[in-house]
C-alpha cells in the first residue's frame, strides 16, 4: 500500500460525510434519561404554547384605550376590580374605566388587551393611576405566541440539550425515540507505554497518558468508553485484540503506529478488520499528519498519533464527527470564538496549522496568545483554551488579525 496518500483537512471533512453512516439502533427514553441523545424521529407540536393569554409582567389588565393620553403630569383613573390568582381563571371580566391586576404567567381576562406595568400605575384603595398611555397587545402573550399547535418542534438528528428537554416537557412528551449513543473502545500500541500506575518507568518508557486523555474527552462528551490495554509492537497481537474488542464497540481508536517505521501495523490490522477499510491515511495538518481514518463493515476505526498533544488534536477534530454521524447527529458543532492574536504565526503554504492559544480579555476584547512548542508537548495543552486554525493556503496570521478560536469541548 502506497503510504501517505495525504488528504486536506476538507478533503477528509467530506470523506467523513461519505464514508461515516449511522449504524446505531433506536431506543426509547424518557425524558429523564435522554440528555444528549440524539432524537430518531420529528416531533410536532402537539399544544399551543401559552394555551391561553398570559400577562408577560405584573401589572393590570385594562382596555388600551383606557390609557391614551396618560402622562406622569396628566394620569388616568380606573376602577381596580379584582385580581388574577396564578393557574387560576380571572374571577371576572373587564368593562371599560376598570383595571385587574395580573402577576406574570397570569391569565389575562378576556375583555383586555393589553397590561400596564406596576411601574407605571399606582393602586390608591382601589383606584389606579395610570402615568403611562400603552398600545394593544403590550405585555400580553398571545395563545400560540412560542410553540403553534401542528408544527414540528424538533427535527431528527436533533441532539437533545436541557432547553429541547424544556419544550418536549411542554407538550407533555415523557419518552422519546433516541439513537443509542456510541461505545467507543480504545488500545494504546508501543513497546515504550506503560499502564499509568507504574511507579516509576524505566528510562525510554512512558506512562500510558493517550488512553486518559482520549478516554476522558469521550466520558466528556457523553459516550461509553472502555479502555482495553496496551499492545506492545506485535502485529498479530494486536490484531487479535482489535478484532476482539470492535466486535464490542461502535467505533475502534488506536494510539500509535500510524506513522512509518519497521514496528508500525495499525495500518495492516486496519485492513484486515472488514471493508471498505482505510479512506485517509495521512492529513496535511500540524500538529497530526500520520492519522488513520477506516471503515470496518460499518464500523468507524481511528488511528491517532502517538504524541499525546497530536493525538488530542485529530481526536478534537475529526472523532467528533465521527461519532456524530454514526449517532444520526450531523449538524456542525458550533464552538467558534473571535478574537484578536497577539503574535504573528507563521504556516507553510499547503498545510493546515492549528496552533494551541491561551484567550485573555482586555478593555473588553478578547485576544488570543499562541502557545507555542513541539507538538508532543503536553504543556502547550494544559496552558492552552483552545486551537486557531491557520488554513492551508495561508502563509500565516499576523499580529492584531482577528481569528477564530474553536474552544476546548465542555460536553
Amino acid at each position: 500500500m502506497e503510504f501517505f496518500k495525504v488528504k486536506t483537512v476538507e478533503e477528509t471533512y467530506q470523506l467523513i460525510k461519505q464514508q461515516i453512516k449511522p449504524i446505531l439502533p433506536i431506543v426509547k427514553k424518557s425524558l429523564y434519561e435522554a440528555l444528549h441523545f440524539v432524537l430518531a424521529e420529528d416531533i410536532y407540536i402537539k399544544e399551543n404554547v401559552p394555551n391561553f393569554r398570559r400577562s408577560a409582567v405584573d401589572g393590570y389588565a385594562v382596555k388600551a384605550s383606557d390609557t391614551f393620553g396618560t402622562s406622569e403630569s396628566m394620569p388616568g383613573f380606573l376602577t381596580v376590580t379584582g385580581e388574577v390568582k396564578m393557574g387560576k381563571t380571572p374571577p371576572c371580566d373587564l368593562s371599560f374605566g376598570e383595571a385587574m391586576y395580573v402577576p406574570t404567567g397570569g391569565m389575562v381576562p378576556e375583555a383586555s388587551d393589553s397590561i400596564v406595568m406596576v411601574e407605571h400605575c399606582e393602586d390608591l384603595n382601589g383606584l389606579l393611576n395610570v402615568f403611562k398611555q400603552i398600545a394593544p397587545g403590550e405585555n400580553v402573550i398571545s395563545i400560540g405566541e412560542d410553540l403553534v399547535e401542528g408544527e414540528i418542534l424538533l427535527t431528527k438528528g436533533t441532539r437533545l440539550r436541557p432547553q429541547e428537554l424544556g419544550a418536549l416537557a411542554s407538550q407533555g412528551i415523557i419518552e422519546v425515540s433516541v439513537y443509542r449513543k456510541p461505545v467507543v473502545g480504545y488500545i494504546s500500541t508501543g513497546d515504550e507505554i506503560v499502564p499509568i500506575e507504574t511507579v516509576k518507568p524505566a528510562l525510554g518508557e512512558i506512562r500510558d497518558m493517550n488512553g486518559m486523555t482520549i478516554g476522558a474527552m469521550v466520558m466528556e462528551w457523553g459516550y461509553e468508553f472502555i479502555h482495553d490495554g496496551i499492545v506492545q509492537d506485535d502485529e498479530q497481537e494486536l490484531a487479535k485484540r482489535s478484532k476482539a474488542l470492535l466486535e464490542k464497540v461502535d467505533c475502534l481508536i488506536l494510539s500509535g503506529g500510524s506513522s512509518v517505521g519497521t514496528k508500525d501495523y495499525s495500518v495492516n490490522v486496519i485492513e484486515s478488520l472488514g471493508k471498505p477499510g482505510v479512506f485517509v491515511h495521512g492529513i496535511s495538518i500540524k500538529p497530526g499528519k500520520p492519522t488513520i481514518l477506516a471503515v470496518a463493515d460499518g464500523k468507524p476505526i481511528i488511528g491517532l498519533p502517538g504524541h499525546p498533544a497530536s493525538a488530542m488534536v485529530i481526536f478534537q477534530l475529526f472523532a467528533r464527527p465521527i461519532l456524530n454521524e454514526i449517532q444520526g447527529y450531523s449538524q456542525e458543532e458550533k464552538q467558534l470564538a473571535k478574537a484578536r492574536i497577539t503574535k504573528n504565526i507563521p504556516s507553510a503554504p499547503g498545510r493546515t496549522d492549528y496552533i494551541r492559544v491561551r484567550l485573555f480579555q482586555e478593555l473588553g476584547e478578547w485576544y488570543a496568545e499562541p502557545i507555542f512548542g513541539k507538538s508532543s508537548l503536553i504543556s502547550t495543552f494544559v496552558k492552552s483554551e483552545g486551537l486557531v486554525e491557520v488554513p492551508a493556503p495561508n502563509e500565516g496570521v499576523q499580529k492584531g488579525d482577528q481569528v477564530l478560536v474553536r474552544l476546548f469541548n465542555k460536553g
